[in-house]
This record gives structure tokens, C-alpha cells and sequence, in this order.
């Protein structure tokens, strides 16, 4: 099978880099084709503008939706974009690897879904959810956090973690038509030990040697 995975934390030593890499050896050492995407290693900017296309439809008035839909039909993208959405097109699985900051993943990969997931490409003649371009394919949330698992339930602190993360499931990756895996939520990793993450990065090679068994979950609506 073909799996992306990207990667958005800015320290190369995080948890979040053992997880990724973890990922990537681990499909790979099973037979699976591997592509991947760090995204402060590329230092991607997740600004969007006119930088994004080498085609211009309307020079005067700059609408993102009218500008992507004719670049999809002209091969207006400029290349690091083009790179980004043949490898989500390839794909018959897409993994995130990030930290919730602010109740949310970074900045660079939301403007990274910003710049590639574009209509006209990634959406097309109103398809939605099911209807979406990218149906048939699998995407999952790795996630981490600071605070303990606790402080993400239902009565918690910060709220029930499903609801926090409904948004990316639901409005982005459901949206082009992905079907959602449960995500990979690991709690509080600053003040785990040593033997905690080598547990729970042997848990993680587990579950990817059996990840294509895995039935979608049931995002739901807001």
C-alpha cells in the first residue's frame, strides 16, 4: 500500500519525530510504499497568496477559489504545491504526526491543507464527504499533548479530545472525502519516562503492522 506521513513539530529530537519515524521504518520494513512531508525541515510556508500559482486568471481582484480552479485546469500551481498534492493523490493512506497546540495542529499544517487541498483538485463539481475526491482513501491523527489524558474527557479541563479534533477530521480530511481512522492520542509526552515512551512507540509499531484491518470511526457532525 502507499502511505504518506506528515510531520509537523519543529524540534528534529521530539517525541514527534521518534513517532514519525517510528511510522515511516515501520510501514516501509512491512513492504508498504513510503512517501513523506516534514514540514519545518522544508520550511514550508503556510502563508497563502498569489505564490501559490504560476497562473493568474483575474489580475485585478485576487478570489482563492477562482484562482485554484483555473490553476487546476491550466497546471498553475507552482511546483512545491504540485509536489504536495501528487503525493496526497498517491496516497491510499495520509498520517499526521503533530502536537495539539492551542487546541489545534500547528499553523504550518493548517496553511498546509490551505495550499493543497484546492478546488477544483481537491474538490470538484460541489463533491463533498463521501462524494469527495480523495474517497476510498484512509487518513489518521497522531497526536500529542501537554496535558494528561484527564483534562481531555467529557468533564475535563479542556473538553473531550474528540470534539477538539473534530474539526480537522470532520472539515478537512472528511470534507475531500477521506475516511477517518481512530486517532493516535498520546497524552502529557514532556514528563513521560524513558520506559513510557518506548512502550508506547512499540504500541504505535503495532498498530501500524495491522493498520489496514482497521474500519473507519464515526466522526459525526458539530
Amino acid at each position: 500500500m502507499k502511505i504518506l506521513i506528515l510531520l509537523a513539530h519543529p524540534e528534529p529530537e521530539s517525541f514527534n519525530a521518534a513517532m514519525f519515524h517510528t511510522a515511516v521504518e515501520t510501514l516501509e520494513s512491512a513492504g508498504h510504499q513510503v512517501k513523506t512531508t516534514n514540514l519545518y525541515q522544508m520550511d514550508f510556508n503556510p502563508v497563502y497568496g498569489r505564490s501559490n500559482f504560476t497562473s493568474v486568471k483575474d489580475p485585478d481582484y485576487f478570489k482563492i477559489q477562482i484562482e485554484e480552479i483555473h490553476a487546476s485546469q491550466v497546471n498553475g500551481f507552482t511546483n512545491e504545491i504540485n509536489i504536495e498534492q501528487e503525493k496526497v493523490e498517491w496516497c491510499d493512506l495520509m498520517i499526521w504526526q503533530f502536537p495539539l497546540w492551542r487546541f489545534a495542529p500547528p499553523a504550518i499544517l493548517k496553511g498546509w491543507t490551505d495550499r493543497v487541498f484546492a478546488s477544483g483538485r481537491f474538490f470538484k463539481n460541489g463533491g463533498y464527504y463521501k462524494n469527495g475526491t480523495m474517497n476510498g482513501k484512509k487518513a489518521l491523527l497522531s497526536v500529542t499533548t501537554g496535558s494528561p489524558e484527564e483534562e481531555y474527557t467529557k468533564d475535563g479541563f479542556h473538553g473531550d479530545i474528540h470534539s477538539i479534533l473534530r474539526p480537522v477530521n470532520r472539515g478537512i480530511l472528511e470534507c475531500v472525502g477521506f475516511s477517518v481512522l481512530a486517532p493516535e492520542i498520546n497524552y502529557s509526552v514532556a514528563h513521560l519516562s524513558e520506559g513510557e515512551r518506548h512502550s508506547i512507540l512499540e504500541k504505535w509499531r503495532n498498530r501500524l503492522d495491522n493498520i489496514f484491518r482497521e474500519k473507519e470511526i464515526v466522526v459525526g457532525k458539530y
